[in-house]
C-alpha cells in the first residue's frame, strides 16, 4: 500500500474502533475505488463485511472487483442472497465472469443462483471463449446505434441506456448486429444539424478484432491506437462485445508479471507476493531450481572431460567464473531485448536473418572491446600487481580469444532462442536468463578448454 493508502488505513481503523459509521462512510465516499479495496485488504477480516455494507452501491461494486479472489471470496460468504443479488446486479459482466472464473465450485454455484437469467446467459457465453482470447475479457455493455436514427434520437438512446454500459464515450453503429462504424458522443453533441443521421456523422473505418484474438495483440492494438475500447466481433462479423482499455491495463500486467516471473526461472502465479504462502513460493520455484541444477552437470562433465588441461595450467582455472558470467551476462542481455521486441509485435521469426546480422556485429564490437580490457587487467593486475608468474601472454591471448568468441556465441544463443521458442508455439520468456545462462556456461567453457588446448598445448 502507498503512504497515501496508509494514512486513510490508520484514519479508517481509528473510525471502526470508535465506531464512528457516518464519519466513516462520508471518508470512504471520497476516495477512489482501487483505493478503497486497498484498505480493504489491510484490515482484519471479521471486520471486513461491515466496513463494505458502509460503501454505496455504485462504489461497492466497483470496490469489490478491485479486491484479490480470496478478499472476494471472504465477502461472498459472508453475504446474504439478496446482498449478493444486489452486488451482481452493479457488477459489468466482464468482472463477474472473472468473478466466477476465480472462485471454487460451491462459490459458482450460488453466484448463479443469485444471478439473474439474461445476466447468467451473458457471463456464460463470455465464458465459453476461450482463455486469455479477446472474448474472455470484453464485455456486452456497450452502446449500440442504428445507421439510420437522427443525432438527436442518438443521444437520447445514450442518456436513456448509457448508465447501464461500461463506457459512452465510444459508439457503435450497427446494422442486424453487423458493425458498420463508430461515433463518438462528441461527434454527436457538435453535430450541426440534429435532424442528420448518424451514418452521416459515424466513422465507417473500423478497427476491430475477433473473439479469438489473444489478449495481448488486443492490448497492443489499444495502446497503439489509443482507443478507449475496442470492437469485438465474431467469426461471422457480427458485433458481441468490447474490449476495454482498463482490461487492456489488466492484462498488460498479468503479462509482464508471467513474463518477468517465466524470465527469473519461477512458475506464473496468479496472487500477489503478499498473498502468496512460503509453500506457494516453494512451488513456483522448485521445478526451475531443480531443472538448472541437473542442467548443470553438464559444465561438471565439461571442466572434469579437460582436467589434464587444467593440471598443466593451473592458471586456467581462475579465469573460469569470469568467462562464464560475461557469456550469461551477454546471452541475457539480448535475449531480453528481442523478448520485449517480441513481446511489443516488433519482431518476428522472418526477422531472424536481420536480428542475428545486428547481434554479430554488436558481438565483434563488445567483444573486441571486453578482450582488450581484459588483457590489459591479467597483465596489469593479475601479473604485475598480483605477482602471478603462471600467467603469461599466450595465457592471457588465450582468455581474451575465448571472452571475444563467448561473447559472440552468447548473444548469437541469446537472440535466437526466443524467436525459435516463439515460432513454435512457446512463450519466449521461458528462454530467458536461467535457461540461457546455463546453456551458454557449457559452451563458454568448450571454446576455453578448446582453445587452451590449441594455443597452449
Amino acid at each position: 500500500m502507498t503512504d497515501y493508502g496508509a494514512n486513510f488505513g490508520k484514519t479508517i481503523k481509528k473510525l471502526l474502533d470508535e465506531k464512528k459509521y457516518q464519519t466513516l462512510k462520508d471518508v470512504l465516499v471520497t476516495m477512489e475505488p482501487a483505493d478503497v479495496a486497498a484498505v480493504f485488504e489491510d484490515i482484519e477480516e471479521e471486520r471486513m463485511p461491515l466496513l463494505f455494507r458502509l460503501l454505496p452501491k455504485e462504489l461497492a461494486a466497483e470496490t469489490f472487483a478491485e479486491l484479490d479472489s480470496d478478499w472476494q471470496e471472504l465477502l461472498i460468504r459472508g453475504f446474504s442472497d439478496s446482498e449478493l443479488r444486489e452486488l451482481l446486479g452493479e457488477l459489468y459482466v466482464d468482472d463477474a465472469a472473472d468473478l466466477i472464473e476465480e472462485m471454487p465450485a460451491n462459490v459458482v454455484k450460488r453466484i448463479l443462483a443469485q444471478a439473474d437469467p439474461q445476466t447468467r446467459r451473458e457471463i456464460n457465453e463470455i465464458l465459453r471463449y476461450p482463455e486469455n482470447s479477446a472474448g474472455s475479457i470484453m464485455t456486452t455493455e456497450y452502446v449500440s446505434l442504428r445507421p439510420d436514427m437522427t443525432v438527436a434520437q442518438a443521444i437520447s438512446r445514450i442518456r436513456r441506456t448509457g448508465v447501464d454500459k461500461e463506457t459512452i464515450y465510444t459508439c457503435y453503429v450497427t446494422a442486424e448486429r453487423r458493425l458498420l462504424g463508430t461515433v463518438s458522443v462528441k461527434d454527436l453533441l457538435l453535430a450541426t444539424d440534429d435532424d442528420a443521421p448518424v451514418s452521416a456523422v459515424m466513422d465507417p473505418n473500423v478497427i476491430s478484432v475477433t473473439t479469438l484474438t489473444d489478449q495481448e495483440e488486443v492490448a497492443q492494438m489499444l495502446s497503439r491506437y489509443n482507443f478507449l475500447a475496442l470492437p469485438v466481433v465474431d467469426t461471422d462479423g457480427r458485433m458481441v462485445g468490447i474490449v476495454t482499455f482498463d482490461d487492456a491495463m489488466d492484462v498488460i500486467v498479468e503479462e509482464t508479471t508471467e513474463d518477468i516471473e517465466k524470465m527469473a526461472g519461477m512458475l506464473p502465479s496468479g496472487k500477489t507476493y503478499l498473498h502468496s504462502s512460503s509453500l506457494d513460493l516453494f512451488r513456483q520455484r522448485i521445478p526451475w531450481l531443480a531443472l538448472l541444477m541437473v542442467s548443470a552437470t553438464f559444465t561438471g562433465m565439461i571442466i572434469t572431460s579437460f582436467e589434464h588441461a587444467l593440471a598443466a595450467q593451473v592458471a586456467l582455472t581462475a579465469f573460469i567464473p569470469m568467462l562464464m558470467d560475461t557469456g550469461g551476462n551477454s546471452g541475457s542481455q539480448a535475449s531480453v531485448t528481442v523478448i520485449r521486441a517480441l513481446s511489443l509485435g516488433e519482431l518476428s521469426f522472418a526477422d531472424m536473418p536481420r536480428v542475428l546480422w545486428k547481434e554479430i556485429q554488436t558481438s565483434v564490437l563488445c567483444g573486441t572491446a571486453l578482450a582488450a580490457l581484459c588483457f590489459g587487467k591479467i597483465m596489469l593486475v593479475d601479473r604485475l600487481l598480483l605477482g602471478n608468474a603462471d600467467i603469461t601472454a599466450p595465457t592471457a591471448f588465450t582468455v581474451c580469444f575465448t571472452m571475444a568468441l563467448t561473447v559472440l556465441i552468447a548473444k548469437l544463443v541469446g537472440c535466437s532462442l526466443p524467436m525459435v521458442a516463439k515460432r513454435l508455439g512457446f512463450d519466449p520468456a521461458v528462454m530467458a536468463s536461467p535457461f540461457i545462462t546455463t546453456v551458454v556456461d557449457a559452451l563458454s567453457l568448450l571454446v576455453y578448454f578448446t582453445a587452451a588446448n590449441a594455443l597452449l598445448f
